[in-house]
C-alpha cells in the first residue's frame, strides 16, 4: 500500500503539471495519449485502493452525485460590488483618480493604481485550506452564496492545489468562472449536431454551469476562471503589500490569473489602459464589460475602506453599451412594487450584447415623450450598463405615415387608471414618477411588496418564494404581509406543487421570522427610500414601532441618513389608512408583542470596527450584538470611531487605531461591555 500511496501521490502531481500546462499556460506537456495512460493509472489505483483517495485529486473533476439542493454558506469576509462609473468617455476615469485623491487628502499626488478587465462571468469564492481546494461558493447577496464546490472542481483552469511549499493556513481567492467565445462557439457547433441545446451567450453558459445541481452536467461544459482578488487570508507571512504583487503570487502558486492587468500612475495611465482595451475589446476570446480601476496599495485601500457595500478604493469603468436596430410592437405599462407606472416597449427579438431582446424600458412618461416613441417605429435598443435594455432614440424616417405628415400611430400616453387594479394614478409634484394610488391593495404592489417582505434581508422567511406568493395572491389567500401569519399547513399543503413536509416547513419559517428585529422589520415593509442602513438608523433612534409611528418629519429628520425627503416620504407612508391599518395587523403576529430594541443602549451613539477572527463570535453575530446595544458598525477606522474590536490575525484597521489611538477591544471586553446593555 505504501507504494500505491507514492505512486498515487507521484500520478496527481504529474497530472496538476499537466492541467496547468495545457488550461492555464496554453503549452501542453504531455502527448494526450501519455495523459490518458496516467489518469487511467491514477483510477485504477484509487478504485483498487478507496482509502488513499485525496481530496485534490484530479479524478474528483468528472463531478460526482447530483445533488437535491445548494447549500448555504455565509462569506467570512463579504464578497462586495464595485460602484459603476457609467461615464465610458475619458473623463470617467479622470473622475474617479480625482475622488480618490479627494478623500485621501492628496489633491496633487500621483497615484498608483492596478488595473484590470470586468470579466463578463458569475463570481466565486475559493477557499484553500493548507493549500488545497475545500470549499468554492457564489457571491450570492454578497454574505452568503451558494455551495458549488463539485462544481468548481469540474473547471480546468481551478487548481485543486496550490503550487506552494508552503501555503497559507487560510487563502480565499475570489474570481471569475466565465466561458471563453472560442469554447462556446465549439460546445454549441457540438451541440447542434447532436441534437442538443445550444447554449444563449457565454455568460448564461458559465453561470448555468456552475449553478447545476448535477455536476457531471457542469463537467461537460468549457469553464474557465480568472483571479482579480482574495477573501478571508490567514498564515501568510510574506503577503506583499501591493494589489498587483498579491496576484502575481497567486499565478505563481497556479492559480489562473489574467494578463491583460497593468499598474499605471496617475489618471492618465488609467485613461490610457481604458482606452487601449477598448481598441482590442472584440479581439479578446472573452467578453467584458469594462474595466475595473484598483488603488494599488493595500494600505491606502485600508484607509479609504468602505461605503455602504462598496469600496471606496475600487471602480469599474464601463464601455459605450451595444445597440441594434428593431421595431416596437406595442408599448405597455407595468407597476412595480412601488406602485411606479413604467412603460415597457415590446420589441421585435434583436439579439444585442449577447441576449436577445423582446422588452425594453421606456423609464417614465417624460422619457417617452421626450424620445416621441411610438408603435410601429425603428428604435435603437441598447443594453443600458449591459444588463437592462433600454430604448435610446427612434429613426423618425422610418416611422409609419398614413400620408406625409399623418403617421400612422398616436403618441403615446400614461393611462390615467393603474392598468392592474383600476385606481386613479397620480403624479408628485417634482417627481417623474406616475404612481398608483392603491397602495398595497394593488394586485402588483401586493405581490411585489411580499417578495420584498420575505426576502433574505428583510424578514427571511424560508421557503416562500415567488411562484408561491402569486398562487396565495391570486386565490385571494393573502392581501397583505399580516395575512401570512393565519396561514397554516394544511391550507399551504393543498397549493400547487406543495406537499405537507414542504407546508410544514413553510409554515415553520413564518413562525420564526416573528422573531425579527425592529430593522428588519421596518425594512421589510418597503418605504420608500427606506434601505437596510437607513432601517438600521431608525430602529436605533426610536428603539420601538410607536416612537417611530409618532415621529414628525422634524423628528426623523434628525436620524442620522435620513434627510428632508426620506423623512416626509416615511410619514406619508405611515400616515397611508391602508399601510397603517396594515402596520397595526402586523403588530399582533410580529415578535408575538414581545418588547422592541431599546431607545437607548450602552453603545448608543457609538462607532465600532471589527478586524480579525474573534474566538467564539462571528462578524455577524458581533454586528447583531453592537446593533442591539444601539452602536454602529463601519467598515473602516476614522477619527470617528470609538472602539475596535479586534481578534487574531487582524490587520491593517488595528495599526489605524493604534496610529489613531482608538480604543481597542477584545472579545471578552466587548462582552463585558454588552453585558451591561442588560
Amino acid at each position: 500500500m505504501s507504494d500505491a500511496a507514492s505512486r498515487i501521490v507521484q500520478l496527481i502531481d504529474q497530472i496538476a503539471a499537466a492541467d496547468h500546462a495545457y488550461y492555464v499556460l496554453d503549452a501542453p506537456i504531455l502527448p494526450d495519449a501519455e495523459y490518458d495512460r496516467l489518469f487511467c493509472e491514477l483510477q485504477q489505483l484509487e478504485a483498487q485502493y478507496p482509502e488513499l483517495v485525496r481530496f485534490d485529486s484530479p479524478t474528483r473533476r468528472v463531478g460526482g452525485h447530483a445533488l437535491p439542493q445548494f447549500v448555504q454558506v455565509s462569506h467570512r469576509v463579504p464578497m462586495l460590488s464595485i460602484r459603476t462609473e457609467t461615464d465610458s468617455r475619458p473623463e470617467g476615469a479622470r473622475n474617479f483618480d480625482a475622488y480618490v485623491r479627494r478623500l485621501l487628502d492628496a489633491p496633487d499626488a500621483v497615484l498608483e493604481y492596478a488595473c484590470e478587465l470586468k470579466f463578463d462571468g458569475l463570481a466565486i469564492n475559493l477557499r484553500y485550506e493548507q493549500g488545497v481546494l475545500v470549499q468554492a461558493a457564489t457571491r450570492g447577496d454578497g454574505e452568503t452564496g451558494e455551495d458549488v464546490t463539485q462544481n468548481a472542481r469540474t473547471v480546468r483552469t481551478i487548481p485543486l492545489r496550490l503550487m506552494a511549499e508552503n501555503p497559507p493556513a487560510v487563502l480565499e481567492v475570489r474570481g471569475e468562472v466565465f466561458m471563453r467565445r472560442s469554447d462556446f462557439e465549439r460546445y454549441n457547433a457540438a451541440q447542434r449536431a447532436s441534437g442538443g441545446n445550444p447554449l444563449v451567450n457565454p455568460r448564461n453558459g458559465a453561470a448555468g454551469s456552475i449553478r447545476q445541481l448535477d455536476p457531471s452536467l457542469a463537467a461537460r461544459r468549457p469553464l474557465s476562471f480568472f483571479a482579480y482578488g482574495m477573501g478571508e487570508v490567514s498564515g501568510w507571512d510574506s503577503r506583499p503589500d501591493r494589489h498587483s504583487a498579491q496576484l502575481d503570487q497567486l499565478a505563481a502558486w497556479g492559480v489562473p490569473v489574467c494578463g491583460e492587468r497593468r499598474v499605471v500612475s496617475g489618471g492618465e495611465g488609467l485613461v490610457s489602459f481604458h482606452r487601449e482595451v477598448a481598441a482590442r475589446r472584440d479581439a479578446l476570446d472573452f467578453d467584458i464589460d469594462g474595466v475595473v480601476y484598483k488603488l494599488n496599495r493595500l494600505d491606502q485601500q485600508a484607509e479609504l475602506g468602505f461605503v455602504s457595500r462598496e469600496p471606496r478604493w475600487a471602480c469599474a469603468h464601463k464601455y459605450p453599451p451595444q445597440e441594434e436596430l428593431t421595431v416596437v410592437g406595442a408599448i405597455t405599462v407595468q407597476v412595480g412594487r412601488t406602485g411606479v407606472l413604467t412603460p415597457v416597449a415590446r420589441l421585435q427579438p434583436v439579439f444585442v450584447g449577447g441576449v436577445t431582446v423582446t422588452n425594453a424600458t421606456l423609464h417614465n412618461a417624460d422619457e417617452v415623450a421626450k424620445k416621441d416613441v411610438r408603435v410601429g417605429d425603428t428604435v435603437i435598443v441598447r443594453r443600458a450598463g449591459d444588463v437592462i435594455p433600454e430604448v435610446v432614440g427612434v429613426l423618425l424616417d422610418r416611422r409609419p405615415m398614413r400620408d406625409l405628415l399623418t403617421p400612422v400611430h398616436a403618441p403615446f400616453a400614461m393611462p390615467a387608471q393603474c392598468p392592474e387594479c383600476g385606481a386613479e394614478v397620480v403624479r408628485i409634484e417634482g417627481e417623474v414618477a406616475v404612481r398608483c394610488s392603491n397602495g398595497l391593495a394593488c394586485p402588483a404592489q401586493r405581490k411585489q411588496a411580499l417578495i420584498h417582505f420575505s426576502q433574505r434581508r428583510a424578514m427571511d422567511i424560508e421557503g416562500l418564494g415567488e411562484k408561491l406568493i402569486e398562487q396565495l395572491v391570486d386565490t385571494g389567500r393573502v392581501t397583505t404581509p399580516a395575512d401570512l401569519y393565519a396561514l397554516d399547513a394544511v391550507v399551504l399543503a393543498g397549493l400547487d406543487r406543495m406537499g405537507e413536509r414542504s407546508a410544514a416547513n413553510l409554515t415553520a419559517g413564518i413562525a420564526a421570522s416573528r422573531g425579527r428585529p425592529l430593522s428588519r422589520f421596518l425594512f421589510a415593509l418597503g418605504m420608500r427610500h427606506v434601505g437596510e442602513e437607513t432601517a438600521k438608523a431608525l430602529a436605533r433612534h426610536f428603539g420601538n414601532l410607536d416612537a417611530l409611528l409618532a415621529a414628525s418629519v422634524d423628528d426623523l429628520a434628525k436620524v442620522d441618513d435620513v434627510g428632508p425627503v426620506v423623512a416626509a416620504s416615511i410619514v406619508a407612508f405611515c400616515a397611508e389608512p391602508h399601510n397603517r391599518a396594515v402596520i397595526e395587523a402586523l403588530r399582533g403576529v410580529w415578535c408575538d408583542g414581545a418588547a422592541q430594541t431599546p431607545k437607548t443602549g450602552v453603545l448608543s451613539g457609538k462607532t465600532l470596527v471589527l478586524t480579525g477572527t474573534l474566538p467564539n463570535l462571528t462578524r455577524d453575530q458581533a454586528r447583531a450584538l453592537i446593533e442591539a446595544a444601539g452602536g454602529k458598525v463601519a467598515g473602516s477606522v476614522s477619527k470617528k470611531t470609538d472602539f475596535v474590536v479586534a481578534g487574531s490575525d487582524a490587520g491593517s484597521k488595528l495599526e489605524k487605531a493604534k496610529e489613531l489611538g482608538v480604543t481597542l477591544l477584545d472579545e471578552h471586553k466587548l462582552k463585558r461591555i454588552l453585558e451591561m446593555n442588560v
